[in-house]
């Protein structure tokens, strides 16, 4: 992948936060709503419930690409944060290699059949009044794949980078 393809990866991820920010405020009012109708005002709205859930699955299915941008995604492993530059480049290389993109390949493709069905259904809610459009919730999956794969190559090729440049400085430094 490169330097430019990189860059716009990651430029798109960047964007796509700052969309996300901006959904994250408009889904927070949006639950103040339905709670302040729901209690205060005895009325409901299946169709704002909906909403709320569509914005919180936008928000991790497409919010996962940018954490993993950000470096801010879950680590399980305990001796990551006392390794240098180096060990952590091999780390990630490996991590992405043989999780990250595998992982992300199959749930897209596995999902493929699984979203095709619901857009040639036009699925809608089973809820009445609730939002006509389930397919389109159903789409993030793949979207998620997609965006977390390209990430996650552009990440790929970025520690790799360290590793190759750090293994030149090194036999310079030795000559």
């Amino acid at each position: 992948m490169g330097i430019e393809m990189r860059g716009l990866v990651n430029q798109y991820n960047l964007l796509l936060g700052k969309f996300l920010a901006a959904l994250l405020i408009i889904m927070t009012l949006l639950t103040a709503t339905v709670v302040f109708q729901r209690y205060g005002l005895d009325q409901g709205s299946i169709f704002q419930q909906e909403l709320v859930t569509y914005l919180h699955a936008t928000l991790f299915m497409l919010g996962a690409s940018y954490t993993l941008k950000q470096d801010e995604h879950v680590r399980v492993d305990i001796f990551y944060q006392s390794f240098n530059v180096r060990q952590k480049a091999w780390v990630n290389c490996v991590g992405h290699l043989l999780f990250l993109l595998p992982m992300s390949a199959f749930i897209g493709l596995s999902s493929l059949e699984f979203v095709q069905q619901s857009w040639l259904l036009r699925e809608t809610s089973a809820e009445p009044g609730g939002i006509p459009a389930v397919f389109l919730l159903k789409t993030l999956i793949p979207l998620l794949s997609l965006t977390l794969f390209l990430q996650g190559l552009a990440d790929f090729f970025q520690q790799a980078r360290v590793l190759v440049f750090d293994d030149l400085a090194e036999s310079s430094a030795q000559q």
